[in-house]
Formats: C-alpha cells, sequence, structure tokens
C-alpha cells in the first residue's frame, strides 16, 4: 500500500508531531510506501486565490475559484506546490490526514491545503461527487488530538458528539471527493494525561495502523439512497452522521 501522510502541527515535537513519525515508521517497517506532507515545514500557503493558476486565466476579469480549478486542471497550469500535492494524492492508496482540532475543526493551514488541491477538476466536478467523486478507489483516515477529554466528545457532551463534529470532513470533504474513509484515530487531551497514557495512545495508533488494510470503516449511504431531489428515499433510514428521517 502507498501511504500519504498530511500533517499540520507548528511544533515538530507535539503529540500530533509523535504520533506522524509513528505513523511514518510503521507502514514503512511493515512495507508500505510512504511519503509526508508537513505542511508547517513546507510553508504551504493556506489562502486560495490568483495565485493559484499559473497560467492564463479562464476568465480574466472575474475570478471564480471553481472555474478557474477546472480550466487549470485541464491545462495543466496549477501553481507548482498545489501540482506537488495533487501527484502525492493520486499516487497514495491512503491518505492519512494528522492534525489537532483546533475549534472544531481543521487548523487554516490544513483547511487550505484541501482548498487548494483538493480542486474542481481534480477531486470532483459535474455529476463526480460522493460515490463517483474523482478520488475514488482511495481510502483516508483522519488521526486527530482534542483539547478536552473523550466525555466532552460524547454523544451527551458539552463539545457534541465527535463522530457529527468531524462530518463535515469525513462528508463533506473525504467522502464527496470519493474517497472510502476509515474510523477515526482519536487522541483525547494529550497534553494532561500521564506520559504511560500516551504511551497507550501511541501503542494502539501503532496496532491501528498495523492492520490498517482492515480497519473499519464508516457507513455513507449510496447515491442510490436517494432520489431525484437528493434527499433520503421514503423507507431508507438515515443512518450516517448529521442525517435524520424528517418523511
Amino acid at each position: 500500500m502507498r501511504a500519504l501522510i498530511v500533517f499540520a502541527h507548528p511544533e515538530p515535537r507535539s503529540f500530533n508531531g509523535a504520533l506522524k513519525d509513528l505513523a511514518v515508521e510503521t507502514l514503512t517497517d511493515a512495507g508500505h510506501e510512504v511519503r509526508l506532507s508537513d505542511l508547517y515545514a513546507l510553508k504551504f500557503g493556506a489562502v486560495t486565490g490568483p495565485e493559484d493558476f499559473d497560467c492564463d486565466r479562464a476568465d480574466p476579469e472575474f475570478l471564480s475559484i471553481a472555474r478557474e480549478q477546472a480550466h487549470a486542471h485541464k491545462t495543466g497550469a496549477f501553481a507548482p506546490e498545489i501540482l506537488a500535492e495533487q501527484e502525492k494524492v493520486l499516487w497514495a492508496d491512503l491518505v492519512i490526514l494528522q492534525f489537532p482540532m483546533w475549534w472544531f475543526g481543521m487548523p487554516a493551514i490544513m483547511k487550505g491545503w484541501v482548498d487548494r488541491v483538493f480542486a474542481r477538476g481534480f477531486a470532483y466536478g459535474a455529476g463526480r461527487k460522493y460515490d463517483t467523486g474523482l478520488l475514488a478507489g482511495r481510502l483516508a483516515m483522519l488521526s486527530i488530538t482534542t483539547g478536552t477529554s473523550a466525555d466532552t466528545y460524547a454523544p451527551d457532551g458539552i463539545d457534541g458528539d465527535i463522530n457529527h463534529i468531524l462530518w463535515p470532513i469525513h462528508n463533506g470533504i473525504l467522502r464527496y471527493t470519493g474517497f472510502d474513509v476509515l474510523e477515526p484515530h482519536v487522541v483525547y487531551m494529550p497534553g494532561r494525561i500521564t506520559p504511560e497514557a500516551r504511551a497507550a495512545f501511541l501503542n494502539s495508533f501503532r496496532q491501528r495502523l498495523l492492520d490498517i488494510e482492515r480497519a473499519p470503516r464508516l457507513f455513507f449511504h449510496p447515491l442510490g439512497d436517494y432520489g431525484a431531489d437528493e434527499r433520503l428515499k421514503s423507507g431508507i433510514t438515515a443512518r450516517s452522521g448529521f442525517q435524520r428521517n424528517t418523511r
């Protein structure tokens, strides 16, 4: 298996850094090929804009990111740092996003990576989303840390169900572009636990990675469960994420 690890933390010695290092070591030792995108080390730009397009624009008078992304993909004229990351994604069978949860989501640098790399024409397009997303056939997994305890992210916790909080990433980014999504690996509050507990979390992650090809996957309704209005058909019980039956 070929694995791409996308790492977003400004401190290499952080627990996120330890998880990233462990993933590189474990997957390599298990015989997988591994590439790493350390976004802070790369100084990857977090803001999409006209500089993303190293070509004559489709419309030089009005900037539509979606239109220009499709045009740049067709002409092979994205900025070099975007092309380099897109090549890694196409190379990979598995993409692991490693980051700390900040404000209930990704750090800005990783969201910017998604905005710029998962471009229209490359990752999705007209009629090419979810089951038919352009990155179908690949696996993806989130490996994240939180600043608060597992209790706060329980279904009745003050921060809300962790699976609901991650739905915009799992469904709105990864599944939208075609990935099969593995259950996330979450380390709760590593900055406030004992060294023994941190070691146990690392060992748990190691075991997860060693069995990565058999890891459980999240459920998403197939396109056939939806009607022409893109709502679940009558009689289909909502089973994933934020979805619930209303008719």
